[in-house]
This record gives C-alpha cells, structure tokens and sequence, in this order.
C-alpha cells in the first residue's frame, strides 16, 4: 500500500468515538472500515480495546483527561482547616481566610507496540481464522499492561528502559510530593495500615469510603497469610465481616482484586505496583514494596491522542503486521492527599 493510499486510508476511515476508559458506548480508539489495510473496522476495535482494559485496575479509576496540546495545566484549589470563628455582635474584625490556587502541568508522550503475523502462521495452525483474534487479545491485555505499568512505574532518570523513562510515574510522583512514612524493613501488618491512616491529613478522612489502600500482590498475599488460622482460613477481622457483607471473596480474584478490609478500608491488589526494590535503611536485605493510601480518582491519566491500531497486509513480506499508537502521561492532583508507606519487606 502507498503512503498516498494509506493517507486516504486513514483520513477516510478514522472515527474518534470514545474515551481512555475502554467503555462500549465510545470506543475510544480510532476505528476505519477497510480490512486489508489502514485502520480496524468498528467490531474489531471494540474487541481490542475491552481486551486491553480487562487487564488493567488503574486504569478503570483513574480520572481522564482530553488533552488539545501535548503539555495541559491542572488547577487545584485548596483552603485550610478550622477556617471558622466565633462571631461577636457588632464586631468585623474578623480575617478572610485564604484560598490557595495552584497548577500542576500534565505531559504526555506517544507510546507503540508492533508485532506481525505471517501468512503461513494464519494457515498452519490448529486454531484456524481464530489465531489471529487470539494473538491480538494477547496483545491487547499487553498493552494494557504496560500502560499501566508506565503510568505507575515511569522514571524519567533510567537509562536502560526506554518504557519507563517516558515520564514520571504515579509511584515516583507520590514518594517525591506526598507522605512518606518508612517501615524500615517491616512485613506488612495492620500496623503499618494504621500509620499510613495516621499519616494522612485528617480533611480527607472525612472521604473515608472513598479512600483504597493500593498494594501489590506479594504483599496482598504476605498479609492474608499473616493473619491465617488454617491453611484457607483467615482470622474473623475484617476479612469475615467483609465477606458476610458481600464485599469481596477472601482468598483470590482478577486484577484489581479487593482483598480484606484494613480499618474499614479496602485494600485493592494492583499487581504492577513494584516489590523487587532495594531497602534505603540500613541493613536492609531483600526485596520491599510499598502501600500506598489515596482516592483512586487521584491519579490523572492524560490523553492527548486515543488508542490507535493499523493492520496492514504486505504483499512483499506475506505477512500481516500490526501497530498500536497511543499518547498518555499521568500526574497526582493532590498529592497531600497521598500516603506511602515504603520500605515494606517482602517475605521471603
């Protein structure tokens, strides 16, 4: 296919229809009605991008924002706490009390992902017309996670991963601007829930419904045989009142899992939350991870252009190839509203 026919291809057949969130009532990726080459047809893109989102838990909470320029500014309001007085008769001498106004800029960069499926790949094969349907599922929750795993782990000072150093992540975010209570090597237990609920400004417990500890699953798993009687038993805590309410299951589920209650708390498994890292404390051996406490919406996932997928068939290869482009970044809104606990020692 030419450059000048893929053009057409593309201003001919490309439908915006939709959000970051991957709902069905928009799309949100690009869609086109040619099948051996440009964009995927409708009923393909929708398969695509509910694969894609089915693997993430970040991604179905966060806050999106539609952005017209690479680089958008997030105004943010705040006020203090105890801003009444008393009042007196007659008297108004009383001070104004101050409301804060700040920004915080939101940058996003584009990110690919390529593969490509041979013709005889297509043919030979036990699966038949379906392997390609099954290879691009694939692809799709694979690029979900890494979405996500960006949006959470990016580290723009690496130098050996070219995923990560797109932008500062959700978790370098948080440890640079929220509060940061240390561990120091402590396995993870209701103590250290109850200081991350410490460590937070008492303005926001007033959301606490709202509020979800975020933990990786190691450590999900650390506390829920931390608190075992029996080998599929778990103390009556708040793991049995939970369960009695319906809330959750106790001891597995999907990406996004709700584990136990801690303090009335959910705790909520996000898989991609990192716990291979290095200790900073002295004397520190193995690997940690953190908790972190927030509301969910706290995290503002940026998108400047929707998911985009191409199919191309090349005569030349006898192949057909595959290329996903997307633009995203992420930022906190309110970081004070952030705890992490860092430094959680991982059990061996």
């Amino acid at each position: 296919m030419s450059n000048e026919t893929l053009e057409k291809a593309i201003a001919a057949g490309a439908v915006d229809t939709g959000d970051f969130s991957g709902s069905l009532s928009g799309s949100g990726i690009h869609v086109g009605a040619t099948s051996k080459g440009g964009l995927l047809n409708p009923e393909q893109s929708a398969r695509f991008l509910d694969y894609m989102f089915d693997a993430t838990v970040i991604g179905k909470v966060a806050r999106t924002v539609r952005m017209k320029a690479d680089t958008t500014e997030i105004d943010r309001i705040g006020v203090g706490e105890k801003l009444m007085v008393l009042a007196t008769e007659g008297d108004n001498t009383g001070t104004n009390s101050a409301v804060t106004f700040s920004k915080i800029n939101l940058t996003t960069k584009k990110l690919r992902l390529d593969w490509e499926l041979s013709t005889e790949s297509l043919e030979d094969n036990i699966e038949g017309a379906d392997l390609e349907d099954h290879i691009a599922r694939m692809m799709a929750t694979q690029a979900g996670n890494d979405i996500e795993d960006v949006l959470l782990n990016g580290d723009t000072s690496l130098t050996s991963d070219d995923l990560y150093k797109a932008f500062n992540g959700a978790v370098k975010l948080a440890k640079a601007n929220g509060h940061v209570v240390d561990a120091g090597g402590a396995t993870v237990s209701r103590a250290l829930f109850n200081s991350a609920l410490k460590a937070l400004p008492r303005k926001y417990k007033q959301r606490r419904t709202d509020l979800r500890f975020l933990v990786g699953s190691n450590l999900i798993q650390d506390f829920l045989y931390a608190n075992s009687i029996g080998t599929n038993q778990t103390i009556p805590m708040d793991v049995t009142s939970s369960i009695i309410r319906g809330e959750v299951a106790p001891l597995g589920g999907p990406a996004g899992y709700v584990a136990p209650y801690a303090f009335g708390i959910p705790i909520v498994e996000v898989p991609l939350l990192p716990e291979a890292q290095d200790g900073d404390y002295s004397g520190e051996t193995g690997n940690h991870g953190d908790i972190h406490l927030t509301f969910p919406n706290n995290v503002v996932i940026g998108v400047k252009r929707d998911v985009t997928v191409y199919r191309f068939f090349w005569p030349r290869k006898d192949s057909v190839e595959y290329t996903m482009y997307t633009r995203v970044g992420v930022q906190i809104e309110q970081a004070d509203a952030w705890v992490v606990v860092k430094n959680v020692k991982v059990a061996s």
